[in-house]
């Protein structure tokens, strides 16, 4: 890779973060605010509804341990709804509240007043949503193509 493609994709790293840290949470009394690690798992709960919980907590690369705790964190908070498993007694199913609904939706409005005017043209941020969508995507592949890679080596 040369170095000005390395320099590039360095600097695209560091843009996200220092974007994703200049989001505020928002200052209205209804929003339970969440933690960045509970953001997580209520962004995978939010769209992955009656997911299993060790599908949430291997796609938030949490250990289950962690991963429990913080889910009876949202729980005991009203954010998330554990329902066991029709075709498992001892599985259950996480779906977001309706409490976690609001709270979305206090967030969603919050960051389009606070994004809203940076970029006008719906063109440019559908590439730039597409652009990041398609990194997430692909970093979630390849990590699970080296956990499995692992798996056949151990």
């Amino acid at each position: 890779m040369s170095d000005v493609k390395a320099a590039s994709l360095h600097e695209l790293a560091d843009l996200v973060f220092a974007v994703g840290r200049q989001l505020r949470p928002p200052a209205d009394p209804a929003f339970e605010p969440c933690t960045p690690i509970e953001i997580s798992v209520m962004r995978f709960i939010h769209h992955h509804p009656g997911t299993s919980a060790r599908a949430a907590s291997e796609a938030t690369l949490l250990p289950s341990s962690n991963f429990s705790r913080v889910l009876r964190g949202l729980e005991k908070r009203g954010l998330v709804d554990r329902v066991v498993d029709d075709r498992n007694a001892r599985g259950v199913r996480l779906y977001p509240t309706d409490k976690a609904h609001q709270n979305h939706q206090i967030l969603r409005d919050n960051w389009d007043r606070t994004l809203r005017g940076i970029i006008d043209d719906p063109a440019t941020i559908e590439i730039v949503n597409a652009t990041l969508r398609r990194i997430e995507d692909e970093l979630i592949a390849r990590r699970s193509g080296t956990d499995a890679d692992r798996d056949q080596t151990d």
